[in-house]
């Protein structure tokens, strides 16, 4: 399977379940692999047939700006779905971190796998 991916996609939030992190914006930072074709595009050599990067970014960079949930987890289910549905992707692994969460370590988060089912769920 080929893949798509994003690397280190910055978004600023409101995240978590503490009263200081409430009232504060929180970089998170998105990893994003989605399985992908590539065949097609590669042999136009057309953004048409590709899967745009570029508007994955942005369409996360929306969601997660205007979010405001507790956990990692819940903002990462959201994410997933979006993309997915949106893009009309059947495989997606994404990786949400929250670089010092945790003291001591860089970063805390949640990696999740989802498939396209037969139903077009993921």
């Amino acid at each position: 399977m080929d893949k798509v991916f994003i690397e280190g996609l910055e978004i600023e939030a409101l995240i978590g379940i503490y009263d200081w992190e409430r009232r504060i914006r929180q970089t998170l930072v998105f990893d994003l692999e989605m399985g992908f074709d590539n065949r097609v595009p590669a042999a136009t050599d057309s953004i048409a047939d590709t899967l745009d990067y570029k508007a994955v970014s942005k369409r996360l960079i929306e969601v997660v700006s205007q979010s405001d949930f507790g956990l990692v987890e819940t903002l990462a289910e959201r994410c997933a779905g979006i993309v997915m549905s949106e893009f009309k992707l059947d495989w997606l692994r994404l990786k949400l971190s929250k670089p010092g969460a945790v003291r001591g370590a860089r970063a805390v988060g949640v990696i999740i796998e989802r498939v396209r089912t037969q139903d077009g769920n993921g």
